[in-house]
């Protein structure tokens, strides 16, 4: 592996990709092909939401597939989906999925030594690809990182991104904090020819998330600051089936898959009065309806009952889903025997910084890529295990337009004429929180969560404003990753708060109690902000 700053100037490089899941360290890969890559990840090499992905990768099982899985993937977004993008990740899996397993990935064999294929919620058919029962992520992450490990491109791991850097509209690198052996925090700039963004969502907004620690909408803010439009910010997906443990733990998709029912607190199962499709509805649907089956029973959660999948495989619980299994055995569960007490949680951010399908943004020199995009592939809703194959596809493309840019061939610039384009004040610098981020985690789960209305978007709305302009970062001696993890959550809190009281209607994952319309013709909305 070269060293910092060996391909041109001291700092410099080709591209600078910000963030190590999935799409991260697939587009440094293929950049890495034509040019000098940097890659900046906030922890670990490989240690983001990519590595807990539990429930698989989706990719069409077949030619006569794909427009199957294009339209799963219209129907979950509620009419809100870009077409034109949702084709090209859906068209483009196949290809993408047969790279990735020839950088490593193992992917689980049925009986007949094919495909291991399994049915999510929302999918027509089996089309779910699994590495390791319930450790998709976690062999996409190790066989990854070993491969940019393998590879020329430059590695700055606990690197934290504090802001991009613009010059003339245009952006030409970022600023970084580096932490040295003795645990101090250095300033380091690299300049690049291209920034792709794939830094993750933003889970740790609310106070029940699925997303680990580092998931505090960084790259989200960095580019908002930088003057990139952010687009359908209100449209968090909730995860219906969390572990309602002290320490809490995912359970996947794909246990529903296998046969398992949802119970309420008393013991009766309440999907099959909620949607035809039961626990094989949209995620939002399912959500929702497990959201109120909790608060009907006083904050009790409501049951996963897996005890049918040992009668109908002959095989335990862990079998299947040893990941899981583990979880509950350490919480002191045993799925073959009992139902595992469940929440919803707040999973994956469906907006994002706007882009098209190559993943460029409204700000030159600046692509973004994976959980921190909005391309319109989910809509307002994402559909299940979609989420790994947006990032691997889009990482990809992202890959190939950087170096296409580079070639000269341009192409036509992202216009976005056919979103609805929402101008708000703001200062490009990172400001001091006056939210004690505890009160600002407890104020959006209760008021921009599951159920939202205007009484308590307001609510929330007012206690993000503050009465006197909050402190600029910029500058201030000793400021911690802590405190510009702060000012990030709030700016991004703000903008959630403020996306979510426009959208009054209610569509997919945004569910507006005092609107609980849906529109014919949704349209896509994009904040912006005024210089």
């Amino acid at each position: 592996m070269k060293p910092p700053g060996t391909a041109g100037a001291p700092g410099s490089c080709d591209v600078l990709v910000l963030g190590a899941g999935l799409a991260g360290m697939t587009a440094a890969l293929e950049a890495a092909r034509t040019g000098s890559v940097v890659l900046a990840t906030k922890t670990a090499l490989g240690d983001g939401s990519t590595r807990w992905a539990q429930g698989g990768i989706a990719v069409a099982a077949g030619a006569d597939d794909v427009d199957v899985h294009v339209a799963d993937t219209l129907a979950a977004g509620a009419g809100s989906c870009d077409p034109d993008a949702v084709v090209a990740v859906c068209a483009g899996g196949p290809a993408a999925v047969r790279a990735l397993a020839g950088r490593g990935v193992e992917f689980d064999r049925g009986p007949d030594g094919g495909p291991a294929l399994g049915l999510e919620a929302a999918h027509s058919r089996p089309r779910i690809l699994h590495a390791g029962g319930d450790r998709t992520g976690a062999a996409i992450s190790a066989a990854l990182t070993a491969a940019v490990r393998r590879s020329d491109v430059v590695v700055h791991e606990d690197a934290f991104l504090v802001g991009l850097v613009v010059d003339a509209g245009r952006v030409v690198g970022a600023d970084l904090l580096l932490r040295t052996a003795s645990g101090a925090e250095v300033a380091h700039r690299v300049d690049a020819g291209a920034v792709v963004l794939a830094t993750g969502g933003a889970g740790q907004l609310f106070s029940r998330t699925t997303n680990p620690a580092v998931a505090t909408g960084d790259g989200l803010a960095a580019a908002w600051r930088a003057g990139a439009g952010i687009a359908d910010l209100e449209m968090v997906q909730f995860h219906p089936t969390v572990a309602a443990v002290p320490q809490p733990f995912l359970v996947s998709e794909a246990v529903r898959g296998e046969g398992a029912v949802l119970l309420d607190a008393a013991g009766h199962r309440f999907m099959p009065g909620v949607d035809p499709r039961a626990e094989l509805a949209p995620r939002d649907v399912v959500a929702r309806a497990t959201g109120r089956a909790v608060a009907a029973h006083g904050g009790r959660p409501a049951l996963l009952d897996a005890t049918v999948l040992r009668a109908r495989t002959g095989r335990g619980f862990a079998h299947r889903f040893p990941g899981i299994a583990a979880l509950c055995a350490a919480a002191g569960i045993d799925p073959d025997r009992e139902p595992v007490p469940v929440t919803p949680a707040a999973h994956y951010l469906m907006g994002g910084v706007r882009t098209d399908s190559r993943g460029r943004t409204s700000v030159p020199g600046l692509w973004a890529a994976g959980e921190v995009a909005c391309t319109g592939v989910h809509g307002a809703n994402r559909l299940a295990s979609n989420s790994l194959l947006e990032a691997l596809v889009t990482g990809s493309r992202v890959a190939a337009d950087v170096a296409a840019v580079a070639a000269g061939a341009c192409g036509e610039p992202p216009g976005f004429a056919a979103d609805e384009v929402v101008e708000l004040p703001g200062r490009a610098t990172a400001r001091a929180s006056h939210v004690a981020r505890r009160d600002l985690r407890a104020a959006l789960w209760e008021h921009a969560g599951l159920f939202r209305d205007a009484a308590g978007l307001a609510v929330a709305a007012k206690l993000l404003t503050p009465d006197e302009p909050p402190l600029e970062l910029a500058g201030l001696p000793g400021v911690d990753r802590r405190a510009h993890e702060d000012a990030n959550l709030l700016l991004v809190a703000r903008l959630l708060v403020t996306a979510a009281a426009l959208r009054t209607e209610s569509l997919g994952a945004h569910h507006r109690e005092d609107h609980p319309e849906t529109p014919g013709a949704p349209r896509r909305r994009t904040l912006r902000r005024t210089p």
